[in-house]
């Protein structure tokens, strides 16, 4: 029977089933073009995880922790990340498609989506403060009774966030995503 502790193994190309995965603890581990399309993740702990061109798509994910993990270049299409552990969590993307990904109510403060597709992605409700979304595609993303203080969508394109339906105290937006703010108003921005 396999160890329900694993720690500093570099899995690559793997196709894991839940089995694999269940009620296990990963520390220090690299996973590497690996699919987790075929798992249910339930009770599996990640601490200071990478995760490089893994494939995440339609994943059910419950009660997972995430401590420290990277995620690059991965798919997350269609992933409902609300039963991710709240009390130890710190991840964050780089390079992913996260299209249609579900963060509803989650706090996700200072969580870091660099060149992220994000297209319908559902953030209502969440905690975004301080989060950065450095050129991510936020088109159809919604944010409705968002905390975003001193977010920064400088970078990102596409995106619609009504100030009146979202907490914006100090973020960041460049000046061409002033239409992403204004969009209800049906107003015409030269």
């Amino acid at each position: 029977m396999a160890s329900d502790y694993i720690q500093d193994e570099q899995y690559n190309g793997n196709l894991f089933t839940e089995e694999d995965i269940k009620y296990k603890e990963f520390e220090n581990c690299t996973f590497t073009n690996c699919d987790f399309r075929a798992c249910t993740f339930q009770s599996v702990y990640f601490f200071d995880c990478v995760f490089v061109e893994c494939n995440f798509n339609d994943t059910k994910i419950n009660y997972v922790s995430l401590r420290g993990v990277e995620f690059n270049k991965c798919d997350f299409t269609n992933v409902n990340f609300a039963m991710t552990d709240q009390v130890i969590y710190d991840f964050n993307f780089t390079n992913c498609l996260l299209d249609y990904a579900k963060f509803y109510k989650l706090k996700l403060k200072r969580m870091r989506f660099i060149g992220c597709s994000l297209v319908a992605a559902d953030f209502m409700e969440s905690d975004l403060t301080e989060a950065i979304f450095d050129n991510c595609d936020l088109r159809r993303t919604v944010f409705i009774k968002t905390i975003a203080n001193k977010a920064d969508f400088s970078t990102s394109y596409n995106f619609t966030i009504d100030p009146e339906q979202n907490k914006l105290k100090k973020a960041q937006f460049s000046t061409e995503g002033l239409k992403g703010l204004l969009e209800k108003y049906d107003l015409v921005i030269h």
